[in-house]
């Protein structure tokens, strides 16, 4: 953790131009702008990168379909711009992928309605993907024969994107390019307290792992908090024109429901005439997701929200068994952070899922503060160049933007790894079934830093090796996390930095000979502690049973 230990002493005493609390999606992006401008920027999160809302999301890059239902339309080709824009930027790591909605007796509309919606969606954003295609009862058994069609009247399909690895992966590229910009980053860094002396916060602050408590000044503060921005206003004594709400929304994963040889997402209305999914991860499918009005943002998957998912499924798809609970083996919760009008309507009289998923930020020019309310995935580019703007106004000097602080290496760097993998034989180390070749997964996980991994397993063999045999990670990509990747406690490794988690049972995990060697790679000394408390939080709650589906 020489990487963290370094950011962190760099913020004692220091003095930054801009202090990003929050590392989820809109923090992230957020560093990555400033930092890539030529501004001094800290980022702190009191706990990992992607931690919270971040990493609860569909893993999709969508312009939001669905959002055509509220004629949301200035919000919807924002988002398709968004989309099309990181499409371009990261060609390896947001995909285009086909929708394939089916139109059944409980959906709102007829198929040929649905196909002028895809149709004018595809305009909307710009014709930037394949064309929408509108299918027959009869045609849409062959093209996708899991799907039950006894009741279907149709289906339309249209195109969007997903994010090959995980949703706090993708963040945490964000914070990797905020960090080669210059940027001084750490996560379980926690804000204590912040007040405001002259043209500066003066920030007290707490390594959460250590309990070393520092202080930082900074000239703004960028209030990144996701669904906390609310709380972290009010101990400032700040009033903002808008506020957060909440809406939950779960997944659950199961083994793969649709053959691999078609990569598309299924998506379907429930009984509630809203839409919902299932998007392929891998071996795995993905299903959700739910949207509930909630209080509190710290959520949990309940047996309501797991049977209410699974008769919808089970519903819809012929399977040779219906899924049960026994068949989940992960399952993932977390609230959309809403944005609402402060002093508007009575919330609890509206449709709950007409709510707006836009994003709003607010600048607080006598106290030096910008607030970010919502936002999705999606729209993190457009959020990174807004909260520059606001900076910038707040007298913070920047570089002009060149566009440079995201996106993927350039092509002709893509091209010689290819070339280098190639001469080296790396695909040939895999032989597992239903793997994708190493040479793309390195290339799209670590872009420049793959060259390191290749050296890596050309000085020793067994860097080449996976560690964990159902979890597709190489030694040397172990390695390359405990260096590179601020990895605190195995959770962040298993959950965030990889997907591990979200695919292999707890079960599978714990009884894996490669664990220990996991938590010594990335720990050293400091292993057996960082191990005992990952086994403690996975035995300490309820994992759905095992069977042969896992």
């Amino acid at each position: 953790m020489s990487l963290r230990r370094t950011a962190i002493s760099r913020m004692k005493n220091g003095h930054v131009d801009v202090l990003v609390v929050g590392a989820g999606i809109n923090g992230a992006v957020t560093a990555a702008a400033l930092a890539g401008r030529g501004a001094s920027v800290a980022l702190i999160d009191r706990a990992d990168f992607g931690g919270f809302t971040s990493q609860e999301s569909s893993n999709l890059v969508w312009g939001g379909f669905k959002y055509l239902e509220n004629y949301e339309l200035p919000l919807v080709f924002g988002l398709c711009k968004s989309r099309n824009r990181l499409m371009k930027a990261y060609p390896d790591n947001v995909k285009e992928i086909s929708f394939l909605a089916t139109l059944d007796n409980t959906a709102p509309f007829k198929p040929w309605f649905a196909a002028l919606g895809a149709t004018a969606y595809w305009g909307i954003g710009q014709f930037g993907t394949k064309p929408p295609r509108l299918y027959n009862a009869e045609k849409l058994e062959a093209v996708e024969p899991v799907i039950d069609t006894t009741s279907a009247r149709g289906a339309v399909q249209y195109q969007d994107c997903y994010l090959v690895d995980n949703d706090s992966r993708f963040v945490f590229s964000f914070v990797r390019s905020a960090i080669e910009a210059g940027a001084a980053v750490a996560n379980y860094v926690e804000l204590v307290s912040a007040r405001r002396e002259g043209d500066r916060w003066v920030c007290q602050l707490r390594d959460t792992d250590s309990g070393e408590e520092f202080t930082t000044t900074a000239r703004v503060v960028v209030n990144a908090a996701g669904p906390f921005v609310d709380e972290l206003n009010t101990s400032w004594g700040l009033t903002t024109d808008h506020r957060i709400v909440y809406s939950k929304g779960i997944h659950l994963i199961v083994p793969r429901l649709t053959t691999t040889r078609h990569n598309r997402v299924l998506a379907f209305f429930d009984d509630t005439q809203r839409l919902f999914y299932v998007i392929p991860m891998g071996r795995r499918s993905v299903i959700g997701t739910t949207d509930t009005r909630v209080d509190d943002p710290h959520t949990h998957v309940t047996d309501e929200d797991r049977d209410f998912l699974l008769a919808q499924i089970n519903a819809r798809l012929d399977l040779p068994a219906p899924l049960t609970h026994d068949d989940i083996i992960a399952e993932r919760s977390g609230v959309r952070p809403l944005v609402v009008r402060r002093g508007g309507s009575d919330q609890t009289n509206v449709d709950w899922t007409s709510l707006s998923r836009k994003h709003e930020i607010e600048r607080d020019d006598a106290r030096g503060v910008v607030t970010i309310f919502g936002g999705k995935l999606t729209d993190c580019l457009n959020v990174g160049e807004e909260v520059a703007e606001h900076v910038e106004r707040l007298g913070i000097p920047l570089e002009k933007d060149l566009r440079n602080w995201y996106g993927e290496p350039a092509a002709a760097t893509r091209k010689e790894f290819y070339r280098q993998a190639r001469l080296m034989r790396l695909d040939s180390l895999r032989t597992k079934p239903d793997t994708e070749p190493l040479t793309d997964r390195l290339w799209r996980r670590y872009g420049r830093r793959a060259f390191d991994l290749l050296e890596m397993i050309r000085a020793d063999p067994t860097m080449g090796e996976d560690v964990m045999g159902s979890a597709d990670y190489l030694r040397a990509e172990l390695h390359t996390a405990a260096e590179h990747e601020m990895v605190v406690t195995l959770d962040d490794f298993m959950r965030r930095r990889s997907k591990i988690d979200l695919v292999v049972r707890d079960r599978d995990i714990l009884g894996s000979p490669g664990l220990t060697e996991v938590a010594g790679i990335l720990f050293g000394d400091d292993a057996d502690a960082r191990l005992a408390d990952y086994v403690l939080s996975k035995t300490s709650h309820h994992e759905p049973p095992a069977d042969a589906a896992g």
